[in-house]
């Protein structure tokens, strides 16, 4: 039983990240709304403006991290963004936001 709960807290842990990019940023009645590409398909990552981890980003290439259900800010699709650190996934010290993340 301890190997089976270990297993599942090692996936948690090891989550895979995406490349995503950037196409642009708009602020709309306080919610920042980010115009995402992510595996060829829109999507919006979408944030409430002031929010400790809510940030807009520029446009480029970022990494994305889907976290599991029922984990992170907001109730929905709840992601991270870091910076793309060309070919290192395990840099997560240098988290740029927290968002929903929404099919366009």
């Amino acid at each position: 039983m301890l190997v089976a709960i270990l297993l599942v807290a090692a996936g948690v842990v090891a989550q895979e990240a995406s490349v995503i990019t950037v196409k642009g940023t708009e602020v709309n009645n306080g919610v920042v709304i980010v115009d995402v590409i992510k595996g060829g398909k829109g999507y919006d990552l979408q944030c409430n403006q002031g929010a400790p981890s809510c940030a807009p980003l520029k446009s480029g290439k970022y990494q994305l991290v889907e976290l599991p259900s029922n984990s992170g800010m907001y109730d929905c699709r709840d992601v991270q963004v870091f910076p793309n650190n060309e070919g290192s996934t395990n840099d997560r010290d240098n988290k740029l936001g927290e968002y929903c993340l929404t099919d366009k």
